[in-house]
């Protein structure tokens, strides 16, 4: 709507080889991407969608992702650099529990948490190819508690203060900001598409397709559950920003990232 603004917030980079981020296809060889979260600021409240990655978790568990994050680049110094604080974040949606999209969750044990039903219960029980996705499990005390790593958790969490509504198919966020489910990647996925009253909507694919190569080849990439479902939700992705005449924002394309708005820019 006319007064919503978004926000990209960089929360660093990690590394991939190319086979992972196009599963089968490649070229071989590291692939620093960006990480980011989205901060929507719109007449309902403000609303994080993701949360980033963890820089001591990703050292701790996943060093070879080398990753590279400075403290302005963690979820309390984005929100810093726009004169906000995280208790000032009102509701924090996950896309799905990724690490990368995750880890600045326990900065805000005081918003309203939203994911997919299923999302909390696979992060207790992951499939074991899914491990090393699910491996930050701070956001949460149940899957913590259920998969005995209790010591990621910070004091105070509670499973009262870490508990999501859980919720299914597509859903209206708030006014003009919609969640489509594209499960694939995860098995309870959402893409967020932003509505506005000045500019185009922008539909951010989040990772259904890491990259825009990824969405023109149909090539997702290799961390996934269910790799039928994540090309289906691949073509359904093309489809909602044909529908809905939207720009596209792709979750960890280094190429296209540089192009975007972050820090104090924003889009509205």
């Amino acid at each position: 709507m006319s007064d919503t603004k978004v926000y990209l917030l960089d929360g660093g980079s990690l590394v991939l080889d190319g086979f992972h981020v196009f599963w089968n296809r490649g070229p071989g060889g590291e692939i620093r991407f960006p990480v980011y979260s989205i901060l929507i600021e719109h007449a309902e409240g403000r609303f994080l969608i993701d949360s980033g990655y963890d820089y001591d978790h990703v050292m701790k568990v996943l060093p070879f992702e080398k990753p590279q994050q400075s403290k302005a680049q963690t979820i309390p110094g984005a929100l810093a650099e726009l004169g906000l604080e995280p208790k000032d974040v009102g509701v924090v949606f996950n896309s799905h529990f990724h690490f990368d999209h995750c880890g600045g969750n326990k900065y805000l044990p005081h918003a309203k948490r939203i994911c997919h039903k299923l999302e909390v219960p696979q992060t207790c029980s992951p499939e074991p190819f899914e491990v090393l996705g699910y491996s930050d499990v701070s956001f949460s005390v149940e899957a913590a508690e259920t998969r005995g790593m209790t010591d990621q958790l910070i004091d105070g969490a509670t499973r009262e203060n870490t508990t999501f509504e859980g919720i299914e198919g597509d859903v209206e966020l708030a006014k003009g900001v919609k969640l489509f489910f594209t499960p694939g990647h995860s098995i309870g996925h959402y893409n967020l598409l932003g509505e506005f009253g000045t500019r185009k909507p922008i539909l951010f694919s989040i990772d259904a397709a890491y990259t825009q190569k990824s969405l023109e080849t149909l090539c997702q990439a290799s961390f996934h559950i269910d790799p039928d479902a994540g090309v289906q939700s691949m073509r359904r992705v093309k489809q909602l920003a044909e529908d809905h005449e939207a720009d596209l924002m792709f979750s960890h394309d280094m190429e296209n990232f540089k192009t975007y708005k972050t820090g104090t820019q924003f889009y509205r």
